[in-house]
This record gives structure tokens, sequence and C-alpha cells, in this order.
């Protein structure tokens, strides 16, 4: 593998990294189509791409750690776990962050009775060091008076730094300012389901957010103010777990059979009218089993697979998938 000096910056984060340091390459053709490999910490649900890297964060619902791999799929650990387990993440290299979900939903390691659909926030990382700056607890008594099942799963982040994140569990979406101030955004009966709701969520430049119901595919456009609408399309996207955005604005929905009649394939959309209403672009189905989130880089989405699927079956895998889409 050849490298080169990416300046400055990357030779502090060497220093504070060494063990990643070396894991750089050239801007052409650097990432695989597939990248195949093996954690300790099983069962990445989240992907998210490091741009000052170069290389992937992935999460882990067995132990909530988060780890960076590279091109040879080789994790490396990022930071501590901020709890059970770990799902939605997302860099915010513009403020030097990186935003991860935390909850409990029953399939860690330290799951307990305690936390089990009750420990629910948002962790905020200095992305440099992979220091735990800050835990937001999303499921206090002020935002959620009615108490019941709490869970965040995806986030999203919009051009100051505000972070809205999806609660699949109940009917919420709630906003974390940059200093970590919480509050509802929107709380709206449509949102939630009896398995599984509101799951992957973008932010649009315009100011709007997308967001996915996993149960019925149900795509829903939400306003600056918490309005929720929506783009009329179902059917596509039963099952619709992660949602990315690309660069030039098409989205990116990827969805499974986890926990839904869903088929597991990366279906592209696009609008030309916001996403007021929405079509389907393309339908890539998925060869690697259980993929759940997307992660756009400049060669392309990549869609992880961390064997979900097995982990539900009741077997065990330490395996995990990162492959590049063929339309995007």
């Amino acid at each position: 593998m050849r490298f080169r000096v990416l300046g400055a910056a990357l030779l502090a984060l060497a220093t504070s990294l060494p063990t990643v340091s070396a894991v750089a390459g050239p801007a052409v053709r650097y990432l695989p189509v597939q990248i195949d490999g093996r954690t300790a910490d099983r069962y990445p649900e989240g992907i998210a791409w490091d741009p000052t890297r170069r290389m992937f964060l992935i999460g882990s619902m067995a132990t909530g750690r988060i780890s960076l791999v590279g091109r040879d799929g080789v994790p490396h650990p990022f930071g501590v776990a901020p709890g059970v387990s770990t799902f939605g993440l997302h860099v915010d290299a513009v403020r030097n962050r990186l935003l991860v979900t935390y909850a409990d939903i029953g399939n860690g390691e330290r799951s307990s009775e305690s936390t089990t659909y009750r420990q629910s926030g948002v962790a905020i990382y200095n992305l440099r060091t992979g220091r735990l700056e800050r835990r937001v607890d999303l499921n206090t008594p002020r935002l959620n008076p009615a108490g019941g099942r709490h869970g965040v799963n995806d986030l999203a982040i919009d051009a100051v730094g505000n972070a809205y994140v999806t609660d699949p569990a109940s009917d919420a979406i709630y906003k974390v300012t940059p200093s970590g101030a919480a509050s509802v955004l929107v709380r709206d009966e449509r949102l939630r389901s009896d398995t599984i709701g509101a799951n992957g969520i973008v932010w649009l430049r315009s100011g709007y957010l997308l967001t996915v119901r996993y149960d019925t595919g149900m795509l829903y456009r939400i306003s600056p103010r918490g309005e929720l609408s929506t783009t009329g399309l179902t059917s596509a996207l039963v099952g619709g777990d992660g949602l990315a955005l690309t660069t030039d604005g098409r989205l990116i929905a990827i969805t499974n059979k986890l926990g839904a009649a869903g088929v597991e394939q990366a279906t592209v959309l696009s609008s030309t009218d916001n996403f007021r209403t929405a079509r389907v672009r393309s339908v890539e189905p998925w060869p690697v089993g259980g993929p759940t989130t997307a992660a756009v880089t400049p060669e392309g989405t990549y869609v992880l697979s961390g064997r979900i699927d097995v982990l539900l079956a009741g077997g065990w895998s330490d395996q995990f998938t990162v492959r590049r889409m063929t339309d995007s």
C-alpha cells in the first residue's frame, strides 16, 4: 500500500491515534468495492465516513464500543462506549465532532431491566482525539413526561450543528443544540409503532428533514417548525432503516427484513420539489444479508451489513461487510 502525507492536521492526528495513523492513501480508488472484517465488539448497526482519516466509523449493538475501519477491514478502537449499544453515527468534521446515538433495546452484553428501552441518548466525541465530551440524555421526565419505551436510533445534523434524533420506540423526534440542550422537535402519533417506528433521518439543505417509518415504509418530510407531512411513498420502503443523502441530492434508503416484511435492498430516490413528493430512481438488491445503514464517501455510497440478522436468529457472528453501491 502506498501512503502520502496529508498535512499538519493529520500529523497531529497520527500522534494522538498511533494505531490508525498509517491508514491513508491516494484519493483515486483508495477504497475497494467490498471490505470484509471481523470485530470482537460484534453487530455494528451504524456507519459513518470520517473524511479526516479517510476511514469508516462503526458502532456495536453488543458492546456499545466504536471502531475505526480502513480499507483492510481491521477495526481500531475509538473512544469509550457511551452506553449498552450504539446505533447511528454522524461525523461533524467542521466542528471536530462525532455524534453517536446510544440505547438499550435488549441485545447488548450489558442489557438489564434497568436500561432496556430506558437508556436513550446522544454521545458527543472529539473527532480528533476520541475523547467523550458530552452525553445528552434523551429519556428524561421533561422530554418524555408520559414515560413509555424509548431507544434512539439515528441522527442528522444541520448547517449550524443542531442534531435531530429519531426514537423508533416512541412517537418523538428530538433536537439537540451544539451546546447540548435537548428538546422535542415533533411528537406525532404517525411516528408511533408497536414494533419499529421512525428510523433513518437526513437533513436537507432547504432546512427540512426526511425520516422513514420502518414498519410501514412511509417517508415523512418535517419542516423546521416540526410540521409533519408525507411524501406519498410507502410500500417501496417497508423495512426502511438507514437514510443517506448524496452530494447531488439523491436519497439512499436501505431496507431490510430484520423486523418487518421488507426486502434487502438499496433504493435510490429523487425529487423535483424538495421532497414534497419522491420517486424511485433505482433499486439494487443487496447481496449481503442484514444491510442497515449507508455512508456517503468521495468514492460512492457504502452499505453496512453487521450480521444483525444472525443475532436476531439466535446465532453468533463477529463478521461485518461494507460494500459499495453500484448507483452511487
